[in-house]
């Protein structure tokens, strides 16, 4: 039997219970998953009509096992952690002071350099492949994944005036968006080449979205931030304490910050590769996700977390990557690290 490290839970009527050391998805009287609790890393709840026991919230709660909601569509609306893990103070309070000076700045920019980075690098990925037998293409990846890098150069000019300026996050934050968001453009570009055109692709669009590509997307970045959360809380860092994305009330604008270089390199690669093969993404009559089309995306994205890259000379699983990129920007809003670094994908 493999190893279940992460468990979801998604079939309508199906319910999670804990039976002698482990977590079971049942329905019906059918056992659909189990997971052993010494090897479980977190539950997801992903979908609606999906009921667990009080045994198995406790189960998880003593062994600090998250346990994240989704909606249908992917978006989170709930996660349930131990009180233990949420109970850090010093790393919080730092992460509350960086906000306020230099420290908030570095961050905000190494984040957005990260992004940047690893969009370039997707749409050079998806170009050496098609080198030899199509070479516009190729040519086309690669002009705009330089276009895309381009932008990289804007982030240092825009660190350089407001470190020099002594700005706060707050008084830089529109041009930082105004440089993403121009950079977004010329990836979403190279995305739609590398589509193929049966999918009518209509761009990117966000919540909402009904076309499978899009909806694909975005219930692929529902389980990451699930993953980005967790390495968050571990770290002893507040989820809703963010640089990039502005505070409101119950927006996670921490998570939102930190998932922004995994994006491209943890769930755009593998939708790519799903459309490019020619795999069906199931739709209802609603245009909604079906459930088996669920779990295949969660799948294709929890494969993609345990596929190892190259990161501080050694090859680690991304998942891991995930929590240590958390625990490097913990130890930098504490003073303990000069820079925080984001991680780069190789291509």
């Amino acid at each position: 039997m493999p190893i279940v490290q992460n468990l979801i839970a998604e079939e309508f009527g199906c319910h999670i219970g804990k039976y002698s050391g482990r977590l079971k998805v049942t329905q019906g009287g059918v056992t659909l998953a189990q997971a052993p609790l010494i090897h479980l890393e977190s539950v997801t709840i992903a979908g609606s009509g999906v009921s667990i026991s009080a045994e198995a919230v406790r189960a998880c709660a003593e062994r600090g096992i998250p346990i994240h909601f989704l909606s249908g569509t992917g978006t989170p609306y709930a996660s349930l952690y131990s009180a233990g893990l949420t109970g850090t103070v010093l790393t919080r309070r730092a992460q509350f002071g960086a906000y306020f000076d230099a420290r908030g700045i570095r961050l905000a920019i190494a984040l957005a350099r990260g992004k940047i980075s690893n969009q370039a690098n997707l749409l050079l990925y998806m170009g050496k492949y098609r080198k030899e037998r199509e070479p516009e293409t190729y040519q086309t990846l690669r002009l705009l994944a330089l276009e895309v890098r381009d932008h990289l150069e804007e982030l240092r000019l825009l660190q350089r005036e407001a470190l020099g300026e002594g700005y706060m996050v707050d008084e830089m934050r529109g041009q930082l968006l105004s440089i993403e968001g121009r950079a977004a453009q010329k990836y979403w570009q190279g995305v739609r080449v590398v589509l193929p055109e049966s999918l009518a692709w209509p761009g990117r669009q966000g919540r909402g979205a009904r076309d499978s590509f899009n909806s694909a997307l975005n219930y692929g970045y529902g389980i990451l931030y699930s993953q980005v959360e967790r390495a968050l809380v571990l770290a002893g860092l507040d989820p809703y304490a963010g640089f990039i994305h502005v505070d409101r009330p119950g927006k996670p604008s921490m998570v939102l910050d930190l998932i922004e270089p995994f994006r491209a390199p943890v769930v755009d690669r593998p939708m790519l590769g799903l459309a490019n093969r020619g795999v069906k993404i199931e739709q209802d009559e609603r245009g909604f996700l079906t459930e088996a089309a669920r779990r295949q995306l969660a799948d294709s994205v929890l494969d993609r977390l345990e596929a190892q890259e190259p990161y501080e000379g050694k090859r680690q699983r991304l998942q891991s990557i995930i929590q240590m990129q958390a625990r490097q920007l913990a130890t930098f809003v504490r003073n303990e690290r000069e820079e925080y670094e984001p991680f780069i994908a190789r291509w």
